[in-house]
């Protein structure tokens, strides 16, 4: 790990670093001053597995980062350094290095004091929902094509259905080695799953749809807006988001609703008990008001589609865990054979359960 160190630009001397359990998809350090009063940094292994285009991940860190930084300069913040991100480039200058075993690693100044926070709370929701808020309004001047999509077609309802039509082709289509067996029984017990797709299809492409149309722009997107991607400070404020990641071009829709389908959920994403699932309103609204406290930059029609986007996520999640189950359980991991089948489910009637709640939305959304 110090080898690795070594290719930084750090200004200072460290202490041995030390494993940070947090996420699951990158392995983090903490690396310490050595000495109090200096600069700590957080050390990462991207996942290449995942993100395929570590370069173009990367850039698109530095172009997010970079713009805040400046909004945070030319409104006189203090304390920017805790309030955005800050990479390390390497001595050459790069802003990651390649080990010679194919690794990838980055370097972030460590944003202290700050905490994170796991539990849902009516007020961490409202919190969250402005720190979020803010992070888009700073980059909404930034054209949505400045930066390229880490995951391509993360977010894209009609490649994820796309996706769904090839899986149920392959099930059909000949099975010449024998091995589709399986696959084909789930696909015949799970036609009425199919027809509920279906039905929504064509509503759950909207965005896609209003954008070709020159209805509906494009914003830099968090993509992945959990509570524990914002970072507190000492009075319990949101001072920096974290996970830079996903940040990538698409519909506020997409972060909107993906703080919708887990937080505003009453049941868990893969309950096998479909009765334990509804929509929470308390954290909606909660969420909702923070969030439109800060989002100044939307318009009229984006704030009229929010509940749309909460269906359109807890959709797109409902079709890539019944995908996966008709591919044989290829992508998520399972703790059982139909640990997919269960979760699409969850999913389903959550989609139903904020299709019933859609109206109380929209008023709580007039109202605030």
């Amino acid at each position: 790990m110090n080898e690795i160190l070594k290719h930084f630009a750090i200004w200072n001397e460290v202490a041995e670093p030390q494993p940070l359990r947090i996420g699951f998809i990158n392995d983090s350090y903490v690396v310490p001053a050595k000495r109090v009063g200096e600069t700590s940094y957080c050390l990462q292994r991207i996942n290449h597995n995942i993100f395929k285009d570590v370069e173009g991940l990367m850039r698109n860190i530095e172009i997010v980062t970079s713009h805040i930084r400046e909004k945070l300069l030319i409104g006189r913040e203090e304390n920017i350094e805790r309030k955005v991100l800050h990479l390390i480039p390497t001595k050459e200058g790069k802003l990651f290095y390649k080990s010679p075993e194919g690794n990838y690693w980055r370097l972030y100044v460590l944003v202290e004091p700050a905490t994170s926070q796991e539990k849902v709370t009516p007020k961490a929701a409202e919190l969250t929902g402005e720190a979020f808020g803010r992070f888009q309004c700073q980059l909404a001047d930034l054209p949505f094509n400045a930066l390229c999509e880490s995951i391509p077609n993360f977010h894209n309802m009609e490649f994820r259905l796309q996706q769904l039509d090839e899986a149920i082709k392959d099930v059909q289509g000949d099975d010449v080695q024998g091995t589709k067996e399986v696959r084909r029984k789930r696909l015949e017990a799970c036609k009425d799953i199919v027809e509920w797709i279906d039905k929504r299809r064509q509503m759950m492409c909207l965005a896609e749809i209003l954008f070709r149309e020159g209805k509906l722009r494009k914003h830099i997107n968090h993509c992945d807006t959990k509570v524990n991607n914002v970072l507190f400070d000492e009075a319990g404020r949101p001072i920096c988001i974290v996970d830079l990641d996903t940040v990538m071009p698409g519909f506020v829709f997409s972060d909107f609703g993906d703080f919708m389908r887990t937080a505003a959920n009453t049941g868990a994403e893969d309950d096998p008990n479909l009765d334990n699932i509804h929509v929470d309103l308390e954290i909606f609204e909660a969420y909702t008001k923070g969030y439109l406290k800060e989002a100044t930059f939307l318009t009229p029609l984006e704030k009229e589609l929010l509940p749309y986007g909460c269906r359109l996520l807890s959709y797109m999640q409902t079709v890539r865990f019944f995908t996966d189950y008709l591919n044989g359980d290829t992508y998520y991991k399972i703790a059982y054979p139909e640990h997919n089948l269960v979760r699409t489910k969850a999913q389903l009637r959550l989609v139903e359960e904020q299709e019933k709640a859609e109206e109380q939305m929209r008023s709580i959304i007039a109202r605030l």
